[in-house]
Parts: structure tokens; C-alpha cells; sequence
């Protein structure tokens, strides 16, 4: 294998973990925001485009984890570096949920700053605040699983959870 293969597996199988966690949590949400909005002629993404959006989040995270400031604390307790991604990762869910919903009232509307203003008036806070709530808490399962992998060990995460992998069968020639 050439080290351009190499490289780009290592960086897919690193890639893997994220991308399937918010491939899962995207779509909880969704059906929760289906479930919240049912019969409001709402309409929501599709399994592509959270499919596409779980990509995204999961190259995200891989790259925001090479920034130096990401790690700030890792010789502390865990709950240090849980609780600083937590709150940048929450930050930016933040922003990306709002201006989702802004996207959706710029359809309608002839510009952004009009499309603000009729989101403001019309949204409904309660449904906003509590799928922000979701992703906050699944943005912290998410951080604390993380930061035990760092620590523990990427494999001995995945035995202790799911058990020894079975042993290969030896080949007899």
C-alpha cells in the first residue's frame, strides 16, 4: 500500500467514529423536529442531505481537533476538555441551527435581513430551544465518548464496550 493510500484510509477510519455519530443524532432529530412540526406544512432535510451534513460534521470534528485550542486541557480531569469542546461544539451548533432556520425564511423573503426579521417574528422559540437542547446533550455524549477514546485507547473503548473481537481463524495450508 502506497502512502498516499495509506494516509487517506487512516484519515476515512478516523473519520468513521464522528461521521456515523451524527449521522445517528441528525437524524433523531429530524424525527424529533418531524414529530414537533407535524402538520405545519414544515418541510425537513432529507436522508441525503443529512447524510451529507454528517460528512461534514464528521471531517469537522477531525479538523477541529488539530486546532491547538481544542485540547486545551488534556492533563486535566476529563471533564475539562468535555466541557470546553462541549461548549465550542454547542457554539457553533448554535449558529448553524439558527442560520438553518434563517435559510428556510430566506426562500420566502427578497433578502436576508428581511428574512431575520420574519424568522424572529414567526419562529416558534420553544421547538428552536429545546432541538437546540437535544443537540447540546447529544453533543456531550458525543465530547465525554471522545475524550475517553484519547485516554483509554481507541480499541480498548471499542472492547470494553462491545466485547473481544473474535479471533481469526488461523489458515492451514
Amino acid at each position: 500500500m502506497s502512502k498516499l493510500t495509506a494516509t487517506i484510509k487512516h484519515g476515512l477510519m478516523e473519520m468513521l467514529p464522528p461521521t456515523i455519530f451524527f449521522f445517528i443524532i441528525l437524524h433523531i432529530v429530524v424525527i424529533i423536529r418531524a414529530l414537533m412540526t407535524h402538520g405545519t406544512g414544515i418541510t425537513l432535510p432529507t436522508s441525503a442531505s443529512i447524510t451529507i451534513a454528517a460528512l461534514i460534521l464528521g471531517k469537522s470534528v477531525l479538523l477541529a481537533n488539530l486546532l491547538p485550542f481544542i485540547n486545551r486541557f488534556p492533563e486535566k480531569p476529563l471533564i475539562w476538555n468535555t466541557a470546553w469542546k462541549t461548549a465550542i461544539y454547542a457554539v457553533v451548533a448554535l449558529i448553524v441551527h439558527y442560520l438553518e432556520r434563517v435559510y428556510e425564511y430566506w426562500k420566502e423573503a427578497p433578502g436576508l435581513v428581511a428574512a431575520n426579521q420574519k424568522l424572529l417574528a414567526e419562529m416558534n422559540w420553544s421547538h428552536f430551544w429545546a432541538i437546540q437542547i437535544l443537540l447540546v446533550t447529544l453533543i456531550a455524549h458525543y465530547c465525554v465518548l471522545a475524550e475517553l477514546a484519547r485516554v483509554i485507547g481507541h480499541d480498548k473503548l471499542r472492547k470494553m464496550f462491545f466485547g473481544p473481537l473474535p479471533a481469526r481463524p488461523t489458515e492451514k495450508i
